[in-house]
């Protein structure tokens, strides 16, 4: 027969009422921080998997802030063609004026003083920076200006062909800069000795300006012609400008869906239930009170209750 010592019987009460108020201690925890697992060593794999998700959410603000800056940037590239465009009207406009035969020489020089204004306003769009003052059509080399003028007076464009890209999702990137040339394109012309080379946007109207103050009606008509070519290049860059945008739109809906079901995932292992943790609060605490009743019980015991 076995014998149950005082002391054996103190330990094992002792012991069970430490172990329900190690649990309604935890208990309370969890309803103060209104989290499931409040030390990664009392759930090791939950708690794991909570910091997987969170380094997941966490990517996909990177890549939701990369989107905005994208957009942005888009939205002044957008903005900058449509004015250039607008000028390009307005250019072509001037210039057909200037080819009608009927106009003198000072007309002429009026008007190529007007071109020459438009010129000028196109150069500045053409040199336009974005909200971190970057300029948008240089390529990679953001910091210098995208055309500038050399020592003879001609504009020539400084930035480089390179295409950056940016990550935007776990599989998907999207290109950041976009290069003068693919905006500000250059025309084909033929030379004197009929080879076909291209001349640069500026280029094109500088001619053009040059013909209207000379009064050289081949050239004024030329440039209406290359001016249709600088429109077109322009209205391409436009398009691509409003695909990319589309392209935009639909990876941020993708990283929208993607992180509300992450969070939603996240809340569900992470995220205290309070109903539940109130109810097990509750139990908790009548078994506290009930072990240590039983204890204050026990401890009261001796041989001299079974004398009497």
């Amino acid at each position: 027969m076995m014998k149950i010592s005082t002391q054996l019987m103190f330990d094992r009460g002792s012991a069970q009422m430490s172990t329900v108020q190690n649990k309604l201690t935890q208990t309370q925890a969890q309803l103060a921080q209104g989290k499931q697992v409040i030390n990664a060593s009392d759930a090791p794999d939950q708690a794991a998997t909570i910091q997987r998700l969170k380094s997941v959410l966490n990517r996909q603000d990177s890549y939701q802030s990369s989107l905005n800056t994208l957009k942005n940037r888009m939205l002044g590239e957008e903005s900058t063609l449509q004015s250039v465009s607008d000028l390009l009207v307005r250019a072509k406009e001037v210039a057909v004026q200037g080819a009608t035969d009927t106009l003198n020489a000072g007309d002429r020089k009026a008007l190529g003083q007007e071109m020459q204004a438009l010129r000028d306003q196109m150069l500045s769009l053409a040199n336009t920076k974005d909200s971190n003052g970057n300029y948008l059509f240089a390529g990679s080399r953001v910091k210098q200006p995208a055309f500038s003028e050399i020592a003879n007076g001609s504009l020539v464009y400084l930035g480089d062909q390179t295409r950056m890209n940016v990550r935007v999702g776990e599989q998907r990137s999207i290109a950041v800069n976009r290069t003068g040339t693919d905006a500000f394109v250059s025309v084909p012309r033929i030379d004197k000795d009929g080879a076909s080379v291209g001349i640069g946007f500026f280029k094109v109207m500088d001619d053009l300006i040059a013909g209207l103050n000379n009064v050289k009606g081949d050239d004024i008509r030329r440039g209406v012609g290359e001016l249709d070519a600088l429109q077109t290049g322009v209205s391409l860059a436009q398009a691509q400008v409003g695909t990319n945008l589309n392209v935009v739109d639909q990876q941020t809906a993708v990283i929208e869906d993607t992180t509300l079901n992450l969070k939603t995932t996240l809340s569900s292992i992470e995220d205290l239930d309070y109903a539940s943790a109130i109810t097990k609060m509750n139990q908790q605490m009548m078994s506290l009170e009930a072990a240590q009743s039983s204890f204050a019980k026990v401890s009261q015991l001796s041989l001299f209750n079974y004398i009497k």
